[in-house]
């Protein structure tokens, strides 16, 4: 049984899989402030919402009252990390990389309180110090710690060449780069925690390790395991794309959308991850069946969207689910692609409007769609693929509703 808050919040809420020493570490967090920190790289200008763990739990740690650091991967994502990957990632200019880390950074502020304060949050990038590095000397100083033996052996690594995927030596040197990171965080900030998905286990723990060796540190690590929904899918995926956190990616409705939709089974495991809520409300509402689960489902959505996009952005997403669900209204807040009105005059044909309005990724999807009886513009069901979509249909509010199935909707603006 553990006595500190933090680990007490995050094992009872489902975020433990692994940790090097649970006793040492609990110990640490009850006895003082504990410094820990979570690596991001800059592969996208938007975090998904597979990094919601993380995220969730760099915040529980701030909550119980200990310092969390982001620490961006502007030097890392310049080699790639192989763990849970099937193929090289691929190689971003500076410039890239600098853009997505700019797009990364706003997302945290929702989640944590940055500042100067013994527990407030610090946000780093590892170009500081893996930037300047001497090769040769960094691998005479540091990499004769690693055993490639053992290296060949970490899950992350054994997957890819089972696979026979290719693993170049640059993804190699990733494991040893991130160890590295935690020495350098242990020395400037006393850090003495890594955290990271189940994934990084193998990173993490050549960190714990590169620092007892070097500077005979105590260090620590804890990772989360792997979520999936009931039906043992990736979650964060869906037909659409990837579950963006930045709004210029993806609507704050869209996002509450996802969120709603959670499968039956999801909503208790999803309620403790991704809300606040208390564990014994969320007992009442896993409980709940039939009609009333949607209750769950909603409380669910206006939860986790608060924390990504603030309170008044879930309450207007809610409202626009509720005028375009419940009322047949057309809701401010539904996602709309403007098109030319010189197009819609001509007419556009109704598979080619579905993917412009992103309710299709493709053509054929959106065909599929059409097909299966899904598609409907203002409420009709389209009856043939090919059928025009023109400005005549426009409603009195100046705008096209296309509706892929009951619970995914798109306006068409002409301008």
């Amino acid at each position: 049984m553990v006595k500190s808050a933090f680990l007490n919040t995050v094992t009872e809420r489902g975020f433990v899989h692994q940790c090097t020493d649970t006793d040492a570490l609990d110990a640490a967090l009850s006895s003082g402030t504990v410094t820990a920190y979570i690596g991001f790289d800059c592969t996208a200008p938007s975090l998904h919402v597979g990094s919601l763990v993380p995220i969730m739990l760099l915040r529980h740690l701030q909550q119980a009252g200990h310092k969390p650091i982001v620490l961006m991967g502007g030097g890392t994502t310049r080699v790639g990390d192989p763990s849970g990957k099937d193929e090289s990632r691929q190689i971003l200019t500076d410039e890239a990389i600098d853009r997505n880390k700019d797009g990364i950074k706003g997302i945290f502020e929702n989640f944590l309180t940055f500042g100067d304060g013994a527990s407030d949050a610090v946000m780093l990038d590892n170009a500081e110090w893996l930037g300047g590095l001497n090769y040769i000397d960094f691998l005479r100083d540091y990499g004769r710690h690693f055993s490639v033996n053992r290296m060949l052996g970490f899950e992350s690594v054994k997957l890819r060449l089972e696979r026979e995927q290719p693993l170049s030596f640059l993804e190699f040197n990733y494991m040893i780069l991130q160890a590295y990171d935690f020495l350098e965080l242990a020395r400037r900030h006393d850090c003495t925690l890594q955290m990271g998905g189940s994934d990084q286990w193998g990173n993490i723990v050549n960190g714990v390790e590169l620092g007892r060796r070097v500077d005979e540190l105590s260090l620590f690590g804890l990772t989360s395991p792997l979520i999936t929904t009931a039906a043992g899918e990736k979650m964060g995926k869906t037909a659409r794309g990837a579950v963006w956190l930045n709004e210029d990616q993806l609507s704050a409705y869209d996002y509450w959308q996802f969120w709603r939709n959670t499968q039956d089974a999801d909503v208790g495991h999803f309620l403790r991850l991704f809300t606040e809520l208390p564990l014994d409300e969320i007992a009442r509402l896993e409980a709940l069946e039939g009609a009333e689960l949607n209750d769950a489902k909603k409380m669910l959505a206006n939860a986790a969207t608060a924390l990504a996009h603030g309170t008044a952005a879930a309450e207007a997403a809610a409202e626009t689910a509720r005028k375009t669900f419940e009322e047949g209204a057309l809701g401010e807040d539904l996602p709309t692609v403007d098109i030319a009105e010189s197009e819609l005059t001509t007419g556009i044909a109704a598979f080619e409007l579905f993917r412009r309005a992103g309710l299709a990724t493709s053509n054929s999807e959106a065909r599929r769609l059409i097909k299966g009886g899904g598609a409907r513009v203002n409420d009709e069901r389209v009856g043939n693929e090919q059928d025009l979509v023109t400005i005549g249909q426009a409603t009195g509010d100046g705008v096209i509703k296309l509706s892929a199935g009951r619970k995914r909707h798109a306006l068409v603006r002409p301008v």
